[in-house]
C-alpha cells in the first residue's frame, strides 16, 4: 500500500491461509545459458519482476519449476522503492510503505529473513490546504470515521468475492457498478470519504470509479488492519525483500530487458524474444505468466489473439506519482494535505497532490501526486513545485522552490473498464484467458493495488500454472 507515514498515524486479512514457502529450492534447469548466446529454455518464462512476478517467480521454482524473468528495469520490486539519503544514510520507503498482516505476508518475509514490526509512525502536525491557490481552507477538521466505516463494512460484507479476485456473480450487483460518489450518497457514507481518499490514492477521480474498484483496494482486509495494525520492516528497507529475491534468482532474472515478440502458436514452447543488454536473446517456455499491466502498448511485440486485444484494448488507467522533496522550506514536522474547498466531500482536485508529508529525516518531504491521466514527468514535477510555493504566496507556510532527491512515475496505475463493460461480463471473459495460448496472468490488473493482495491471489494461481 502507498501512504504518507503522517496519513497511517490518524487512521490507525481476511488472512491467507498458511502457504509453504520454505527454503530456496535449485532451479531445475541450469541459469548459466542465460549468459551465453543460446537459446534460454525453462517451464515458465514470467514477465514482469514487480510484486506478482518476484514472488511467481520464487514459489514457482518451489513448486518444481524453472523460470526466467523478463524486467525492463535494473532491479525488481516494482512500485516498491526505497531512496538512501546520502547525507544521513536514512532509508525513506517512497513506494510500498505497509504490508497487510496475514500469514503469508509473514511467511514471505521470514523467508529472506526479513524481520517485520507492527508499522507506527512519528506524529506531526497536519495542515489542510486547497492546493489550487495555496490557502488553508478555514475550520475544516476531517470527519472522524470510526461510525463510518463500521457502515462501509457492512456494505463490504455483501461482496466477499472482492478479496479475491474479479470473479464477480451475472448479473453484477448493482450498486458494484455505480459511481462511488453516489453509492456514497445512497448508504450514508460521507464521512468514510477523505480515509477512502486517503488509501485510494492513484486511483484517478475516485468519486467517479465504479465502485467496484473502490471497494477492491480499500476492502475488507483494510478494515482489519486498521484495527489491528499493518506491518512494515524492523529495517525501513522495503526492497530488501526484493534485493534478497534478486540473489536467489541470480542467472534467472534478466534485468534491463524487453520483450520485442513472442510465438505462442507453434511447436511445443513458446518463444519469446527479448532484447537484454548483452543482445537479443529467445526464451524456449512451455508456458508463459505476464505480471505487467496488460495495456496495448506494454504487449506490443505479443501476438495476441482476437480475444485479447479486445479486452485489453478496453482498459483505461489512471496515474500515480511519488517522491522526496529537498530545501521545500515547509517544517520537518509538517504535513500538508490537499483539501478542496468547494470539491465534493471535499476531494483533492486532481490532477494534483494529495499530500506532502515529513519523513523523519531533516530537509526531506514526501510527495504523492495523482492524476486521471497520465502525465510526463516534467510537467508532474512542475506542478509540484508550484503547489509548494503557492503554500508560501498564500502565506499558509513559508515556502521555497524545492528539489527533487527522488523520484518515481507509478504510471499506468490502476487499470478500469466502464461500468457497461463490467455489467457486460468483462471480467468474465478476462478470466478466461488463464491458460489460453499457453499464458497466465497475475498483478494489479487482475486484482487491486497491493501488494499483500496480490501475493495471495498470485498463491492460487500458481498451482495450475505449475500443473499445465
Amino acid at each position: 500500500m502507498n501512504l504518507s507515514r503522517k496519513e497511517m498515524l490518524r487512521l490507525i486479512g481476511t488472512g491467507a491461509g498458511a502457504v509453504a514457502l520454505g527454503s530456496a529450492a535449485a532451479s531445475p534447469a541450469a541459469g548459466a545459458e542465460a549468459r551465453g548466446g543460446g537459446d534460454i529454455v525453462r517451464d515458465v518464462a514470467v514477465i514482469g519482476g514487480g510484486a506478482a512476478g518476484t514472488y511467481a517467480a520464487i514459489r514457482l521454482r518451489e513448486l518444481g519449476q524453472s523460470v526466467v524473468v523478463v524486467e525492463r528495469n535494473g532491479r525488481l520490486g516494482g512500485h516498491t522503492q526505497t531512496y538512501t539519503d546520502p547525507a544521513t544514510g536514512g532509508t525513506l520507503d517512497i513506494g510500498v510503505v505497509v504490508w497487510h498482516d496475514q500469514p503469508l505476508v509473514r511467511q514471505w518475509f521470514e523467508r529472506f529473513d526479513i524481520p517485520l514490526q507492527k508499522a507506527s509512525f512519528s506524529a506531526g502536525q497536519t495542515l489542510y490546504a486547497d492546493y489550487r491557490t495555496g490557502r488553508e481552507v478555514p475550520g475544516y477538521t476531517p470527519p472522524n470515521p470510526g461510525a463510518a466505516l463500521a457502515l462501509y463494512g457492512e456494505q463490504l460484507a455483501r461482496f466477499p468475492y472482492l478479496e479475491y479476485g474479479f470473479e464477480l456473480p451475472d448479473p453484477v450487483p448493482a450498486d458494484l457498478l455505480l459511481p462511488f460518489g453516489d453509492f456514497v450518497r445512497k448508504h450514508g457514507l460521507d464521512e468514510v470519504v477523505p480515509t477512502v481518499v486517503q488509501f485510494g490514492q492513484g486511483l484517478g477521480d475516485l468519486l467517479r470509479q465504479p465502485t467496484l474498484y473502490v471497494m477492491k483496494n480499500f476492502g475488507s482486509d483494510i478494515l482489519r488492519n486498521l484495527q489491528t495494525g499493518f506491518l512494515s520492516t524492523s529495517r525501513r528497507n522495503n526492497s530488501e525483500l526484493y534485493e534478497k529475491a534478486l540473489t536467489e534468482l541470480g542467472d534467472d532474472v534478466l534485468l534491463n530487458s524487453r520483450v520485442v515478440s513472442t510465438d505462442r502458436d507453434g511447436g511445443r514452447d513458446a518463444a519469446v524474444r527479448v532484447d537484454t543488454p548483452a543482445g537479443p536473446r529467445t526464451i524456449r517456455a512451455r508456458k508463459v505468466l505476464v505480471t505487467i499491466p496488460p495495456l496495448l502498448g506494454n504487449l506490443d511485440g505479443f501476438d495476441l489473439d482476437g480475444l485479447e486485444r479486445n479486452l485489453f484494448g478496453q482498459f483505461r488507467n489512471s496515474a500515480y506519482y511519488t517522491g522526496v522533496l529537498r530545501n521545500s522550506g515547509l517544517p520537518d514536522n509538517l504535513s500538508v494535505r490537499n483539501v478542496g474547498l468547494d470539491t465534493p466531500f471535499n476531494t483533492p482536485q486532481l490532477p494534483g497532490v494529495y499530500v506532502i508529508s515529513p519523513t523523519g529525516l531533516p530537509g526531506l518531504h514526501n510527495v504523492k501526486f495523482g492524476s486521471p491521466v497520465a502525465l510526463s514527468d516534467r510537467a508532474v514535477q512542475n506542478e509540484i513545485r508550484a503547489s509548494v510555493l503557492r503554500l508560501g504566496e498564500a502565506g499558509t507556510v513559508p515556502t521555497m522552490s524545492p528539489d527533487f532527491a527522488t523520484f518515481a512515475s507509478h504510471t499506468p496505475f490502476e487499470l478500469t473498464v466502464p461500468a457497461a463493460a463490467v455489467r457486460a461480463g468483462f471480467y468474465r471473459r478476462l478470466g478466461t484467458l488463464q491458460g489460453r495460448n499457453r499464458t497466465y496472468y497475475s498483478g494489479a490488473a487482475f486484482h487491486t493495488h497491493d501488494s499483500s493482495l496480490i501475493w495471495q491471489f498470485t498463491e492460487t494461481l500458481l498451482p495450475r500454472v505449475a500443473a499445465s
